[in-house]
């Protein structure tokens, strides 16, 4: 390890002292941390930087804060083991801002999840005429409810019932409760007219009737009647019958349509939540349209009828916030002060961010990973705390050049406050404002896990490690730029603010046989154009930045299909059953359940978890491990990385007994190909961070058949080292034929493309247009857009 002179705090209240860390693939790390101050962590993805500031500094930080709570409160919060560490000392509350995708839930959005909407409602409560009442009025979340009931009331020393009505206004929209949108069923899709019910008609999955469906169904309709020939009556019952209690076989059960039904169990899960087979059924059996009593607004007439000016919540709530604020400054109420300037402050953090295009009626599962993680910022920058511990997951994910001057500015505001600021970063830009960098490496997986510097920016510049040699890397231009032979027409595009010079829609022509990258600033346009206009076109494989939901049993093997043929391998290779070789079937460990650890469930403490000692954590059982292929057990082989299972199972290493298996080895070679090569076959996918499942991802897709691909920012998560393996895998793809299309900010990716698309000039309002179609060398020439300024101050001379 390298240090530079950069003094360290004597004193331990002003320095987090770590010693011993080994969490994931940390070496016994040993590293003192200034407190107050902006620290950096820096390295190749895959070495360590998350397992040390998340895996060991946060989450010891939050299971601290856990233990302050009495037993019983406990019992309701997650269960956290002690990370593997041996010293931690001088911590303080740590407030992660990860880059997880905000929950998808279809009644949050920008809004309700920045408490915005919240101090709103407070606003037209008091302001909003006609007055309609309460806050809750003007929430629709809350339904308008009406009864009447029995009260309790002391009458002259005696104890009285009474009979009172009650009303409980809510904003909520009756007919989409709340949701903006109402959902329309094809039939088609749930059942086959011309089949009976115990003949199989139902299409929608888990529904069989050969289970307690089947009594059930039974006991309400006929079983051996084709669908077609079912009454008014019948067919009403089978699909929008409300809950009913029926007896079968001496149990009472509730028979419900099957529309309710489905509304109830899949509808109102967060899509990405749902499991694949259950999505595309709801993505092929129901359309979402917008809800026609109010217009999308997901408010009552009520709701909407009082204003403040000529404005309601409804159409504050459409305006983009960069207006919004402005508005909000026009109020001028002194009982209400205190509260406006808290609201103003808010949206102003809005515009600071690079947010002030979004809408407060914006859902929060239609933010990218950039958006989500700058929308947390928002509840932390008016934050009246101090000497906390903030911890960012490369918090430049989604901007543009443009704008992460202000996210420094933010980062170093926090720092200001009395804060410490811990930030995993790759980009030179954000580097650099840090007081004290913590480079680590040398490699990644088995070979990270190591402290390689730590000091000054200054110092890592001049420390000769991959980080420091790669930091002040410079692109130069393509002598010569491909020619494109075709291109994607799009025409009249108005998704969001798109729109054409004219005002209308917007028009232009994608190149394809080339490398095209799709810029502008956070909010110019730029998913809107590819996401809404190209990447669901026939032929087209787009790779998003939607998460990969993976659970410790979860591995890159099992997730890109790579353990299928190494199963059939193993069993042909020994005359048994492919099942023998999976941990979650014939071959699991007895005792742990193929988990390789066992939890112990220790009451008002915490579950403890141990490595299984009967399989000592290899999952399976011992006699599954007594079959071999090439010399190794199913064991070893998912132990193996992706670099060395790829030569074994292509027979390419010395040793030259190794099996070839030519499906797994193309599979490994495209996990290689997008620079996974230190990924362990086996590590469960839970413990990678975003960037490696986002190419997890683009790994699976690049083995399609495809003609176009469409990637929407590739180096999310990689090191400056690792973005030249990344263009060279582009620009094998280009050279056999395949047309690559790429929303990219980073420099490097669009000085290497053949042709450029640039969008704004600005974002929300102020963006939708096409401000520059040509090369990087037009682009630089032009000098007129953001751009093109700061890929100039990129290229090398």
């Amino acid at each position: 390890m390298s240090t530079d002179a950069s003094p360290h705090p004597a004193d331990a209240h002003d320095r987090i002292r770590v010693s011993g860390a080994r969490e994931h693939n940390l070496k016994d790390v040993n590293v003192e941390l200034p407190k107050r101050r902006l620290t950096a962590f820096t390295g190749v993805s895959g070495s360590g930087k998350s397992s040390l500031v998340f895996g060991t500094i946060a989450a010891e930080s939050q299971r601290l804060i856990n233990e302050t709570y009495s037993a019983f409160v406990q019992g309701f919060m997650p269960s956290q083991s002690r990370p593997d560490v041996d010293v931690l000392e001088g911590l303080t509350t740590a407030i992660t801002v990860d880059q997880e995708r905000m929950g998808a839930n279809p009644r949050s959005t920008v809004g309700t999840a920045t408490d915005v909407n919240t101090m709103l409602r407070i606003v037209f409560s008091r302001l909003g005429q006609p007055r309609i009442g309460s806050p809750n009025a003007f929430s629709f979340n809350v339904a308008s409810v009406s009864g009447a009931g029995a009260v309790t009331l002391e009458k002259g020393g005696r104890t009285v019932k009474e009979r009172r009505s009650f009303e409980i206004l809510g904003g909520m929209c009756p007919t989409c409760e709340g949701r903006g949108s109402v959902s329309d069923f094809d039939l088609d899709e749930l059942y086959d007219a011309d089949e009976t019910l115990s003949g199989g008609a139902l299409k929608v999955p888990g529904y069989s009737m050969d289970g307690w469906y089947g009594r059930l169904f039974s006991a309400v309709l006929p079983m051996d009647t084709p669908i077609r020939e079912f009454s008014t009556r019948q067919l009403n019952d089978l699909l929008y019958k409300e809950p009913t209690k029926i007896k079968v076989d001496g149990t009472n059960l509730t028979y419900e349509g099957m529309i309710p039904r489905i509304q109830k169990s899949m509808l109102s899960k967060d899509r990405e939540a749902m499991q694949p087979h259950i999505r595309a059924f709801v993505d092929r059996a129901i359309v979402f349209r917008t809800c026609p009593e109010c217009d999308g607004t997901r408010l009552n007439d009520t709701a909407r009828s009082s204003k403040i000016g000529e404005l309601s919540i409804a159409d504050v709530c459409a305006m983009q916030i960069s207006d919004v604020a402005e508005w909000v400054r026009s109020i001028d109420d002194p009982g209400l002060a205190p509260l406006i300037e808290k609201l103003s402050d808010t949206l102003d953090s809005f515009v600071q961010i690079g947010l002030g295009y979004l809408s407060l009626e914006r859902p929060t599962g239609t933010l990218s990973g950039g958006e989500s993680q700058r929308t947390k910022m928002i509840r932390h920058l008016g934050s009246p705390i101090t000497d906390a511990t903030y911890v960012f997951d490369e918090p430049s994910i989604g901007l543009h050049p443009h704008d992460i001057q202000r996210m420094n500015q933010l980062l170093v505001k926090l720092r200001d406050k009395g804060n410490t600021v811990l930030v995993v970063e790759h980009k030179p830009e954000m580097i650099a404002i840090a007081d004290h960098v913590v480079d680590l490496g040398p490699g990644a997986g088995v070979n990270g896990g190591e402290i390689c510097f730590e000091g000054t920016v200054d110092g890592l510049r001049a420390s000769g490690t991959l980080t420091g040699r790669h930091l002040d890397d410079r692109a130069r231009l393509k002598e010569s730029t491909r020619t494109p032979n075709g291109a994607i027409e799009v025409r009249g595009a108005d998704l969001h603010n798109l729109r054409g010079a004219d005002g209308h829609g917007l028009d232009v022509d994608v190149p394809l046989g080339v490398l095209c990258v799709i810029t502008g600033v956070a909010g110019s346009g730029k998913s809107s154009l590819i996401h809404g206009y190209v990447s669901k076109r026939d032929g087209v494989v787009a790779v998003d930045q939607g998460a990969i939901k993976g659970s410790r049993r979860s591995n890159p093997a099992t997730y890109t299909g790579l353990l299928d043929p190494v199963r059939t391998a193993f069993a042909k290779a020994n005359g048994v059953k492919p099942a023998l070789f999976s941990a979650n079937s014939e071959g699991a460990c007895p005792e742990c359940k193929g988990a390789g650890i066992i939890y112990t469930d220790l009451g008002m403490m915490a579950t403890m978890e141990s490595v299984c000692e009967v399989c000592d954590g290899k999952r399976f059982d011992a006699a599954v491990l007594e079959y071999t292929l090439g010399g190794k057990n199913i064991a070893e082989v998912l132990d193996l990385s992706m670099s060395e299972a790829r030569e074994f199972f292509s027979g390419a290493s010395e040793a030259g007994s190794e099996p070839k298996v030519p499906k797994a080895a193309k599979i490994l070679e495209r996990l290689v190909d997008v620079g996974l090569g230190y990924l362990t076959l086996g590590q469960p996918l839970s413990t990678l961070s975003g960037g490696e499942r986002q190419r997890l991802k683009l790994a699976i897709h690049m083995l399609e058949d495809a003609e176009i691909y469409v990637l929407d920012e590739p180096t999310t998560g990689l090191h400056l080292a690792d973005v030249e393996q990344l263009l060279a895998l582009l620009d094998r793809l280009v050279d056999a034929g395949k047309s690559v299309i790429v929303v990219e900010h980073h420099q490097a990716v669009m000085a290497h493309a053949d042709r450029i698309i640039d969008i704004g000039p600005g974002a929300g309002q102020q963006g939708g247009r096409i401000v520059f179609e040509g090369t990087p060398g037009e682009l630089i020439a032009d000098g007129s857009t953001l751009t093109g300024q700061h890929l100039a101050e990129y290229v090398a001379p």
